[in-house]
């Protein structure tokens, strides 16, 4: 070990990276259900109403790409070897999630505004 205050003991890391790697399985385990729900509702819905669906299978793809990217910070916050690196880490992250949310907010907009449109479907 080194003399850093902050130094993360190894059996400490190697416990942290199996927990985040347990809830990335239960996510994808609850994800993998989610898409067989939405799939089977998707197919009773009428096809006049296949707006909803693309719209539920959109979010839950955005859902499941903004999950993994906080899982992905996650790993690598419990390797950071101190707290600048984590902080960076974390602004990186923000800075990152935040453009991914605009996109995915104005990608949905427009398949609103699509299924609102007169004559769209």
């Amino acid at each position: 070990m080194s003399n850093s205050p902050f130094e993360v003991p190894n059996e400490l890391r190697d416990f942290a990276e199996r927990s985040v790697e347990q809830a990335r399985k239960a996510f994808e385990g609850f994800l993998a259900v989610a898409q067989r729900t939405a799939g089977v509702a998707g197919e009773a819905v009428h096809s006049g109403e296949g707006g909803a669906k693309s719209v539920s299978a959109h979010v839950l793809t955005y859902t499941e790409q903004n999950v993994n990217a906080a899982f992905e910070l996650a790993h690598k916050l419990v390797r950071a070897k101190d707290p600048q690196e984590a902080f960076a880490l974390q602004s990186e992250y923000l800075k990152t999630q935040l453009a991914a949310l605009q996109t995915q907010a104005k990608e949905l907009g427009a398949l609103f505004q699509k299924g609102l449109t007169p004559g769209s479907r």
